[in-house]
């Protein structure tokens, strides 16, 4: 893992690993493009090469109500490392790598979390103000020979960090640019839906045996709806929506409801309540964004779902997915989110199963990249954009 993240660092900022001219049937215009090649998928140098990049960009971490009141600290992975989330005194989460400045000592473990007044490393008992200042370091202050020992020259390194809507998003490289650019007009989309008001019930987590760009490419489209998922097209036509034109660092669509459907659920039924805010267009449709890299967000009349991504190799991804439901359907008597929770993860489940078919696909040499079909507009818009990345022209 050392090596592994020796290399991620020394790749920010180079080109990818392709030769010229290997992404250009990728970047034809859509009608004669082809998928990414098949090393994209499947090649260390690859997913290295992404890591640095596509993750060392603004990357979502989580949501902020898991790390909500002053004084919550909280470590999460960031590509190859971790950074620490610290709600300081003013209420404001701050980034922080997670590393003590004395010898590099993880201040949290990571998928730890504390509540505390002070970030104290558990080596040596350095501590840190809640905005990352060095408070005290044992045994500097008076010693022989340490009287030029400045403080202010050993605070944490700040990451910048935003919090978006419900979710944190972090950028370690720290040169990413204003992340108000980066989800651009897809905060027009998402404000309606008051996300950081729901309130999450429930979590999944998945472990897939597939590269994390097949995830997405999938979701992008659901041109394979009618051979795998029947209990969708009962409630949402498969041929129905349209894709946006984005404008930031995202892709997404909408499909519509059947007329006799409430919401996405086994029988179309909602259980809970529609979120408050929507336009009467916005309670008939379900819209998905993927967020580039790694955050999918499933925009429903009554809940909001997300799956956030966590690539663990070129064949591997971790996806954590919540339900997020408005305060009022909860206060419901005898209110049961699984209506939303089953549905979705019978729907992951046989997407999984897909997803994972693809890449033991891909792992053969005599796979070649395919053309896109009429309705994978989306996943064009999403390969075209991972391509342009690629050569560092997005």
């Amino acid at each position: 893992m050392f090596n592994q993240s020796l290399r991620a660092a020394g790749l920010r900022g180079r080109p990818a690993p392709f030769a010229d001219g290997e992404l250009a049937d990728a970047l034809a215009p859509f009608g004669s493009s082809r998928m990414l090649p098949r090393r994209a998928y499947v090649d260390p140098d690859v997913f290295a090469w992404e890591q640095a990049n596509f993750f060392g960009g603004w990357v979502c971490v989580g949501r902020g109500a898991d790390c909500a009141e002053v004084g919550s600290q909280q470590a999460v992975s960031l590509g190859e490392t971790s950074a620490l989330l610290v709600r300081d005194e003013d209420g404001v989460l701050r980034a922080f790598a997670n590393v003590c400045r004395h010898r590099g000592h993880e201040l949290l473990p990571c998928g730890g979390s504390a509540r505390k007044k002070s970030i104290v490393c558990p080596y040596h008992a350095w501590s840190y103000r809640l905005d990352g200042a060095l408070r005290a370091a044992p045994g500097f202050r008076g010693s022989d020979g340490f009287d030029g020992f400045d403080p202010g020259e050993y605070g944490l390194v700040e990451l910048p960090a935003s919090e978006w809507h419900a979710w944190v998003f972090v950028d370690p490289s720290r040169d990413a640019g204003d992340f108000a650019e980066h989800v651009g007009e897809l905060e027009d989309v998402v404000a309606p839906y008051a996300a950081d008001g729901l309130l999450v019930t429930t979590t999944h987590d998945y472990d897939i045996a597939a590269n994390w760009k097949v995830v997405v490419e999938n979701y992008q489209e659901c041109y394979h709806c009618s051979m795998i998922h029947p209990e969708l097209c009962q409630v949402s036509a498969p041929e129905s929506g349209d894709n946006l034109e984005p404008v930031g660092d995202w892709v997404g669509g909408w499909m519509d409801l059947r007329p006799e459907v409430e919401t996405m659920s086994f029988d179309g039924r909602s259980r809970g309540v529609p979120i408050p805010t929507l336009d009467a267009r916005e309670r008939r449709t379900v819209m998905y964004a993927a967020v580039f890299p790694n955050l999918l967000v499933s925009l429903h009349p009554d809940y909001v779902m997300t799956h956030r991504l966590t690539p663990l190799g070129p064949d591997r991804t971790a996806i954590e997915c919540a339900w997020a439901f408005p305060e009022e359907a909860l206060a419901l008597d005898g209110f049961d989110p699984g209506y939303a929770v089953d549905f979705w993860d019978l729907t992951n489940r046989q997407d999984w199963a897909a997803c994972e078919s693809v890449q033991r696909g891909l792992g053969s040499p005599l796979q070649v990249p395919g053309p896109l079909a009429p309705d994978e507009d989306g996943v064009y818009q999403f390969v075209t954009r991972v391509a342009r990345g690629y050569l560092g022209t997005s």
